[in-house]
């Protein structure tokens, strides 16, 4: 259910930008979404077309684009690198149900699949940001 608080926030920040830079019409806004906050894409979508429908007039043809980015994570041990999705596919529902949740958790269930230390760092794939805002003055 978080897609819908992060929907809104994603329109409340476009539509402040939008104030902020004298846009009258938003044509195009790109999110980008790191793999880690496991978000339910098609959730997303539809929470954000929901959102955007109080302003109608400023958003009526803007079009949004997602963009998800690869989570890699690095051993602070051994220093090897490897990837979310691969580490993923070894927990169970209740523990990605967590991650979707508190993405920092990641640390209580995942290891290094080198040296299994679970000391790491997320080097990318975390959060969830506007990459840019396009419209017309």
């Amino acid at each position: 259910m978080h897609e819908w608080a992060l929907a809104d926030a994603v329109i409340t920040t476009t539509l402040k930008v939008a104030e902020n830079e004298g846009l009258k019409e938003i044509s195009e806004i790109i999110v980008k979404i790191g793999e880690l906050q496991t978000i339910d894409t098609e959730i997303f979508n539809f929470a954000l077309k929901e959102v955007m429908q109080p302003q109608k007039k400023l958003l009526e043809n803007a079009k949004i684009k997602i963009k998800s980015e690869k989570a890699i994570l690095k051993c602070k041990v051994c220093k090897h690198e490897w990837l979310f999705k691969n580490a993923v596919k070894n927990l169970s529902e209740d523990e990605t149900e967590s991650l979707h949740f508190i993405p920092e958790t990641a640390h209580v269930y995942l290891r290094c699949p080198k040296c299994n230390s679970p000391d790491f760092e997320i080097i990318q794939g975390r959060g969830i940001w506007i990459d840019s805002i396009s419209g017309e003055r």
